[in-house]
């Protein structure tokens, strides 16, 4: 088997198909508003405050915001966890290869949901201060200045970061987990502002979730940059699914 097979095989399939699962669960839950517990927050547009933090208490208790946000994590975030898997497998020798992915996932889930509280706290205050068509608005405008700002582009810098990691022992461990940590945040730097797009749109979230992620996904495909203030898009992504339309159509 080729070292490119076999990189398919242990990595790239396994995950883009628990990604492809996960957006199976989001999309055929009648409203989405058990398993995507974020889509609950489009509805209590019309409600006073206190009735609008019931409601979110009522249909999203404690345990399904928790598997909501795991589902739209795995889904968006999957696709983008290969390059650092690959690192992980390939530097990690086979008999523990395994616990080492692990807690690189570990890691990095650990401060998403982290991450996915302060999201969810945001967006549900959001909701209950402005009028909805501010919502869209000042939102738009976080996600366009952070899109442009040197903090960003330094950001999508360190998540190319591929540290060396240890082979044996305790050592192995703590850099796998720390891999995974650090890579999260780093993450959650570079697309914080665009995360919090599909909490807030009333209609369409699963659509809004898969905007957000090929934007995401394409912005990774960009080589690292000089920090500084520039507009920033998934050109290269782009260019390459143009090239791949025109061989389609050309066969």
């Amino acid at each position: 088997m080729t070292p490119a097979a076999c990189e398919r095989l242990h990595v790239r399939v396994p995950i883009l198909l628990i990604s492809a699962a996960a957006w199976v669960l989001l999309s055929v839950e009648r409203d989405g508003t058990r398993l995507a517990a974020h889509c609950a927050l489009p509805m209590l547009g019309a409600m006073s405050s206190s009735s609008s933090l019931d409601a979110v208490i009522a249909f999203n208790p404690n345990a399904w915001l928790t598997v909501g946000w795991a589902l739209m994590l795995t889904a968006m975030m999957g696709p983008l966890l290969i390059a650092p898997v690959r690192h992980v497998h390939d530097r990690s020798f086979a008999s523990r290869r395994a616990r080492a992915i692990v807690l690189f996932l570990a890691g990095y889930a650990a401060i998403w949901i982290a991450a996915g509280v302060i999201f969810l706290t945001v967006a549900l205050l959001v909701r209950l201060v402005a009028p909805e068509p501010w919502i869209a608005a000042l939102v738009v405008v976080a996600a366009l200045v952070w899109q442009f700002s040197p903090a960003k582009q330094a950001c999508l810098n360190r998540g190319h970061a591929h540290p060396e990691l240890a082979a044996f022992g305790p050592a192995a461990n703590v850099d796998a987990l720390r891999f995974g940590i650090t890579h999260g945040v780093w993450c959650i730097g570079s697309c914080w502002a665009l995360m919090l797009l599909p909490f807030l749109i009333s209609r369409g979230h699963v659509a809004a979730m898969a905007a957000v992620m090929l934007w995401i996904f394409g912005e990774r495909l960009e080589t690292p940059k000089p920090p500084n203030w520039d507009l920033r898009s998934p050109s290269k992504a782009a260019r390459m699914a143009a090239a791949q339309t025109r061989m389609w159509l050309q066969r």
